[in-house]
């Protein structure tokens, strides 16, 4: 072998040496690129985007927790993959797929292009009894369920197949835009109908100036209407003073049975026009209307101070409490048949003084029970013009309890009557009274 031969082969040597060289640096690059972006993928895999420190999935379940929306997320059939807890009550899950089909409309359209769809849809549900409260019925402020859901629903893809489905509940927003235009068109009626009726009457008196009977008759009337106007300002003037934060709550410690006997005496004469008793019991044992007169030598009541004379003691405001019963008496009165009972029972037991209002009267729909105490709501409308209301007595008398730190409640049934229940809290013993006082002073 010459000289030539031996470098032919050597220089082919190093160049093979050199292209393997070659080939394991470029295999060494890609190699290395392929092992950092699997680190970076497994660090978005494992790392939270609110940190370094904190935990994947205990984040994201108290991130859902505190959204103010209910979270379901599915594919684009429907299939769910994970529900909230606040999208439970919504019945919007079966198994493990959507049940409604407005929600699935949405999401397949959702699905078809990609983006976001958002929409307010109803649904019904299936509710057919009211909250109870302590077997007094519905509370007053407390709301009748309804039988139907107001839902805004937004859906957007969040990728890999799998969409978000945002529930926010608009039902008692939608109730309260009701209750607003029905107050509107209340109050406009109210102070509409006998500011027209004035306007009228006012007219037709002109017209029949010639004519004593007619004269007589309409100026009647326009007496009437004008009453009616005068109640109504003075009952908003009322509802002002109790709803405003400046008035003066005088809480002293009274006997329920007196604001009971004074509400029913300031109705005995509408009582008696309609032939409607009214009783009055004491932890259920009967007791006289009127406070009788003690006899000769034997002091005055207020001297005795007996329970059995006093009755359950509260610390309120004596007026607004008489005010709140003497209302409720009234709407006993006014909506009970004749030669009926209304029945007003003063109780105390577990700290607790009730103050109850039953009738016989013609009842309150199960639907507008949680409408009463608003402003202006009439249930009868055509009935309580008859009857004279302003609409504002039983909105007062709640304003009155609630101020006085009490709460009211209504149960009723159509033709089986209404029962009115206040509940305050029992005045403790003036022993008690004076025993805080001293320690407040020496403390």
């Amino acid at each position: 072998m010459d000289i030539w031969q031996i470098v032919v082969i050597v220089v082919l040597a190093a160049l093979i040496l050199v292209w393997v060289a070659v080939i394991a640096y470029n295999k060494g690059r890609v190699s290395g690129r392929l092992a950092a972006e699997q680190d970076l993928s497994g660090d978005e895999d494992t790392h939270s985007l609110f940190g370094d420190d904190a935990p994947v999935r205990p984040t994201e379940r108290r991130l859902i927790e505190v959204l103010p929306e209910a979270l379901i997320v599915t594919d684009r059939n429907g299939l769910v993959q994970y529900s909230s807890p606040g999208s439970v009550p919504f019945g919007l899950v079966s198994g493990d797929r959507l049940n409604s089909r407005e929600v699935e409309d949405i999401l397949t359209q959702a699905a078809a292009d990609g983006g976001m769809r958002e929409r307010e849809v109803q649904l019904p549900v299936n509710r057919n009894s009211y909250p109870s409260s302590n077997g007094r019925g519905l509370e007053a402020g407390q709301s009748r369920p309804s039988n139907t859901l107001y839902l805004r629903v937004r859906i957007g893809d969040i990728g890999d197949d799998l969409y978000a489905i945002f529930i926010n509940d608009m039902s008692e927003q939608r109730r309260f835009e009701a209750v607003r235009r029905d107050f509107v068109t209340n109050v406009s009626h109210e102070l509409k109908t006998p500011a027209g009726a004035i306007a009228l009457l006012a007219e037709t008196v002109t017209d029949a100036a010639d004519d004593p009977d007619a004269v007589r008759y309409f100026s009647g009337r326009i007496s009437k209407e004008s009453a009616r106007l005068t109640e109504l300002v003075h009952h908003l003037i009322d509802l002002q003073k109790a709803q405003s934060p400046q008035s003066v709550i005088d809480a002293r410690r009274i006997s329920a049975l007196d604001v009971a006997r004074a509400a029913i005496a300031a109705n005995q004469t509408q009582a008696d026009s309609r032939h409607v008793d009214i009783r009055l019991s004491v932890n259920g044992q009967s007791v006289p209307t009127k406070v009788e007169e003690p006899a000769d030598g034997e002091g005055s009541l207020e001297e005795s101070g007996s329970p059995a004379t006093n009755g359950p003691m509260i610390k309120a405001d004596k007026e607004a409490m008489q005010t709140a019963v003497k209302n409720l008496v009234e709407n006993a009165i006014h909506y009970s048949p004749e030669h009926t009972t209304v029945a007003v029972g003063v109780g105390e037991r577990d700290g607790k003084v009730t103050i109850r209002v039953v009738d016989q009267g013609i009842g309150i729909p199960a639907k507008s029970l949680d409408r009463i105490f608003e402003r202006f709501y009439r249930v009868d409308p055509a009935r309580s013009r008859e009857t004279g209301g302003s609409g504002l007595g039983l909105a007062i008398t709640k304003h009155c309890v609630q101020e006085n730190g009490g709460r009211i409640s209504v149960w009723s049934r159509t033709g089986e009557g209404s029962t009115f229940t206040i509940e305050l809290p029992a005045a403790p013993d003036e022993d008690d009274d004076e025993a805080r006082s001293d320690e407040s002073t020496q403390a």
